[in-house]
């Protein structure tokens, strides 16, 4: 198993991140704030340029209102 963060599954799972915030109507500031981060934590994020642990991934999950599925599957 590729252990980078560049890989095929890891690339869906910031589509499905930024695609979950944009469903939600948030936008990265405000995603930013309830997360206590900044606004370029948030790019990374999405743009796959820092990896996400699962804390981070439950809580995107609950501001996003989706489950941890919707994120994995």
């Amino acid at each position: 198993m590729d252990n980078s963060i560049y890989t095929k599954e890891y690339k869906n799972l910031t589509e499905k991140i930024r695609q979950a915030r944009i469903d939600s109507k948030l936008d990265q500031i405000e995603v930013a704030k309830r997360l206590k981060r900044t606004q370029s934590y948030v790019s990374k994020m999405e743009s796959g340029q820092i990896r996400i642990d699962i804390i981070q991934l439950k809580q995107l999950a609950k501001i996003y209102k989706k489950s941890l599925d919707f994120f994995v599957k």
